[in-house]
Formats: C-alpha cells, sequence, structure tokens
C-alpha cells in the first residue's frame, strides 16, 4: 500500500475524489464563466495547497466535460509547483466552434493529481548512449489504423 501525503489546503471546497482509489480529485469552479465557442479563459478555483518537497500537482481535463462538451485544459497537464502558495486557476478552452458553455459556481472542470518526483541533476557529457529508438520523435513509430495498415 501506499504511504499517504498530507496537503496543506485553503479552500472553500475542498477537492474530493469521486470513487475509491481514483487519482484525480475533482476542482470545482469558484466563479462563473462563460466559455464562448473557441475561447478560453483561466477559471479560479479557490483552492490553495502547500506541497511538500518532493512532490508536484498536476491540473489535467474531466474526461466527461472533455467529450460531452468539448471542454479542455489549454496547458494540459497544468503543473503546481511544491513552492507555489498561490489559487489553482484552470485554463479552460471551448473546443467547440458553434456552443458555448456556461461555467458555474461548484461545477467541476478539471481535477488534481498530485505525484511525488525525484530530485534531478543535470549531467553535461560529450555524447549520450544509444538507445532502440534513437532519435526518431513525432511520429517515427508511425501508427495503425483500425484495419491494421501502418501509415
Amino acid at each position: 500500500m501506499t504511504e499517504t501525503v498530507d496537503v496543506p489546503i485553503v479552500a472553500s471546497e475542498v477537492p474530493v475524489f469521486a470513487h475509491p482509489g481514483d487519482a484525480g480529485a475533482d476542482l470545482v469552479a469558484a466563479e462563473a464563466v462563460r466559455l464562448e465557442p473557441g475561447r478560453r479563459a483561466l477559471v479560479g478555483t479557490g483552492v490553495r495547497i502547500a506541497l511538500p518537497d518532493g512532490h508536484l500537482a498536476f491540473v489535467v481535463p474531466r474526461s466527461g466535460l472533455a467529450a460531452k462538451h468539448g471542454i479542455t485544459v489549454v496547458n494540459a497537464p497544468g503543473t503546481v509547483d511544491a513552492g507555489y502558495r498561490g489559487e489553482i486557476k484552470v485554463a479552460l478552452l471551448n473546443t467547440d466552434l458553434e456552443e458555448p458553455y456556461d461555467v458555474a459556481v461548484g461545477d467541476r472542470i478539471a481535477q488534481l493529481i498530485v505525484l511525488p518526483v525525484p530530485p534531478v541533476r543535470f549531467v553535461p557529457v560529450d555524447e549520450l548512449p544509444s538507445s532502440v529508438r534513437g532519435e526518431g520523435g513525432f511520429g517515427s513509430s508511425g501508427y495503425q489504423n483500425l484495419q491494421g495498415s501502418t501509415r
């Protein structure tokens, strides 16, 4: 079993996990916003946290909002560093080009995932070790369509 991480929080509405075992806790809107088609807005949650050193939080989209209404988080995942003490705000985007979307106070707009991160030290070298992938990036592995042909 994983050790529980205590995260001090100041919030009018504390994020909650919808189901046991969920990775993300729901963040709710602390303000009403109308997202016009194709537009974005920074939406306050009223949540401030103090992550322990060696941890970060990701703000990620809610799959239901994305699938049903085309609402996503612009900079997903948004990163909350351990030293940040300000309000967590969510940069929402309405990807629907025809329908506006109204966010009401208390609506679940994103999820917050807390993760451990190891300390990292960048070590300058003259050459990197080889790997199977090598320098292949952006689409280098191709993709398959439903009929199994590769593009």
